[in-house]
């Protein structure tokens, strides 16, 4: 007889270990309670428009979110003005890159198979039956549509997963945010006393993960001809991998912001899983926008280096995104390569993202688990350990009773941190509107549009 799947018991302990309040401030519930505790899974991504239609309304909405672009306060009346602006004029170019690839973004596609395969690997290896739902920063199902879905389910133990490996104050950071409102304004429904939480801010370095992208790029190099690779250069390596990051600015990292040196990490561990006698690694960083310093270097500089150096054959990685959407299909697979090629790389690969693999899929799972049996860490905590020391804590926080040190002194030095996100949130907006106003001027003088903003 096969062996049955073990199911773990929610104990009252690792439940309330999910409140982030002291466990003795707090009554615990009777086992039948814990018993019937019901689980959720809530996968936060960024969203896309799935039709031509709604591209404008999506910009809108990156666009208002003062994570994308930070205005100093005299001027945050006009963030609503701007996003108009901006998402009226970006809408044109950027619809058409959408078409260009099918004519909306998968993204929402690979998030809900992602999300039943998750539920179906809980159930098949643990024994768990979940319930996962999927929360879109800036287009349906928003945050706040899966909120609701969850409050109906009857939800009252939940997992929350970014899919976003690598956490940046704009990408996990925003969507955690709104997270933080939503269960400060409602804390009737989402308190202690209705559901419990703990979040997963990151995962960039989980052997599983990890592994699934070395299994996919060792794939791409298997694939070189030997032809191919007698076109390399004597003396050289002939085979190259360039991880493609999305970049954020520089102020950010200045201000705290973990996400390059969690980049770091993780392309250094996924390189130990490679080859290492015939094979050269690289880092760059795309999609950056306007006069304000980026992280370097950017992918559209390092290919012309690359094909000047001879190199022949390469895989592309797209280290920062686990589902196809408009930065892989579109800027890497098709103005990349284009790059690539006109630079003398003869011999293009990309690895493709992750979406469905088996491994990364059974590695959400094991993620998920262990955050059930671990001690948690709420979204506000989440928050504060990973610098976003701006967020508006004060309501949830008096609300719940938790404390700026978080647990275990977690966030202790989160005044410092805001008053250096201020000050970088005053260089930001002056650049922002620098940069809205130079582009208006170029455009008026070319005709032409400027490169897409953020890949969209």
């Amino acid at each position: 007889m096969p062996e049955q799947p073990h199911k773990p018991s929610l104990s009252p302990t690792r439940l309330l270990a999910a409140t982030a309040l002291p466990l003795d401030t707090i009554t615990p519930p009777t086992p039948l309670e814990a018993e019937e505790s019901k689980v959720g899974v809530l996968l936060l991504n960024l969203g896309g428009p799935e039709t031509g239609d709604d591209v404008e309304g999506f910009l809108y909405n990156l666009f208002a979110d003062p994570d994308i672009i930070r205005l100093p306060g005299p001027l945050a009346p006009l963030q609503s003005a701007i996003a108009l602006f901006i998402s009226k004029r970006r809408a044109p170019k950027s619809r058409a890159a959408y078409e260009s690839i099918g004519g909306g973004s998968p993204i929402l596609k690979y998030s809900n198979a992602q999300a039943t395969l998750l539920t179906d690997s809980l159930k098949r290896r643990y024994g768990l039956e979940v319930n996962a739902y999927i929360g879109m920063r800036y287009w349906h199902p928003f945050t706040e549509e899966a909120l609701s879905e969850i409050q109906k389910d009857g939800i009252n133990a939940l997992v929350i997963v970014p899919l976003y490996p690598q956490f940046s104050i704009s990408t996990s950071g925003s969507s955690l945010r709104v997270l933080q409102e939503e269960f400060s304004k409602h804390a009737d429904k989402y308190g202690p006393s209705k559901m419990v939480h703990t979040v997963v801010p990151s995962w960039y370095d989980r052997p599983g993960y990890v592994n699934a992208m070395a299994n996919l790029i060792r794939k791409e190099l298997d694939s070189f001809t030997p032809e191919e690779l007698a076109e390399a250069p004597p003396g050289t390596k002939q085979k190259h991998v360039l991880f493609s990051a999305h970049g954020v600015p520089r102020s950010y990292i200045e201000a705290g912001d973990p996400y390059q040196a969690q980049i770091q990490e993780c392309v250094a561990k996924i390189s130990e899983q490679l080859p290492q006698d015939n094979v050269e690694i690289h880092l760059s960083y795309q999609s950056r926008v306007g006069p304000i310093e980026w992280l370097r270097p950017y992918t559209d500089d390092v290919l012309p280096e690359l094909g000047e150096q001879g190199v022949k054959n390469l895989v592309v990685v797209p280290i920062s995104f686990v589902s196809e959407h408009i930065e892989t299909l579109e800027e890497i697979d098709i103005e990349y390569r284009e790059l690539a090629e006109d630079s003398g790389i003869t011999n293009w690969r990309r690895c493709p993202a992750l979406n469905t693999d088996t491994a990364f899929i059974d590695d959400m799972a094991d993620m998920v688990m262990e955050a059930l049996s671990e001690p948690s860490q709420s979204v506000t905590e989440a928050c504060v350990a990973n610098n976003c020391g701006d967020v508006q804590l004060e309501s949830i926080d008096e609300r719940l009773s938790i404390t700026n040190a978080g647990v275990g002194g977690v966030g202790a030095e989160s005044e410092l941190i805001a008053a250096r996100l201020k000050e970088t949130e005053r260089i930001n907006g002056r650049a922002a509107i620098l940069l809205i106003l130079g582009t208006i001027f170029l455009e008026l003088l070319s005709g032409r549009s400027m490169t897409h903003l953020l890949g969209f």
